[in-house]
């Protein structure tokens, strides 16, 4: 398999096997003119297997999705073929128009233009809870 080095861009790396397809739509990846490689189950001696992404161009990327999808990603970021910062990734405090509440009693399902927010309330077990009805998105 050979997958071309990227110029100026990303690498998304130590993504949790399977995630890889779930942050290409999360980052409306299809929609950029520029080569976006998808690999899946790549080995790994740290974490058995990896998916990994490596976009070819510098866009912006919402590292809170990413810190939703899965907060042991790192970012690379590279210009002219060179790696020039390694971004470690965490959970966000917060996140807005990620997930969708599972309450339908939840204002967010009668107010179809209010903003999905749900608040991290537990890092340990990565819940998060809706900003207005405090529903789990773990539930």
């Amino acid at each position: 398999m050979n997958i071309d080095s990227i110029k100026n861009g990303y690498v998304l790396d130590h993504i949790k096997a399977g995630k890889a397809m779930e942050i290409y739509e999360q980052l409306n990846l299809a929609n950029l003119d520029c080569q976006v490689a998808l690999i899946t189950n790549a080995k790994s001696k740290k974490m058995g297997r990896k998916d990994i992404i490596k976009i070819d161009r510098l866009i912006d990327i919402d590292l809170d999705k990413l810190g939703f999808i899965d907060p042991n990603i790192t970012v690379d970021v590279v210009k002219e073929e060179k790696l020039i910062e390694k971004k470690k990734i965490d959970l966000p405090e917060k996140i807005v128009n990620v997930a969708k509440c599972k309450n339908p009693r939840c204002i967010t399902s009668v107010e179809k233009d209010l903003d999905q927010i749900f608040v991290l309330t537990d890092k340990e077990n990565q819940i998060y809870r809706c900003h207005y009805c405090e529903t789990s998105l773990k539930d």
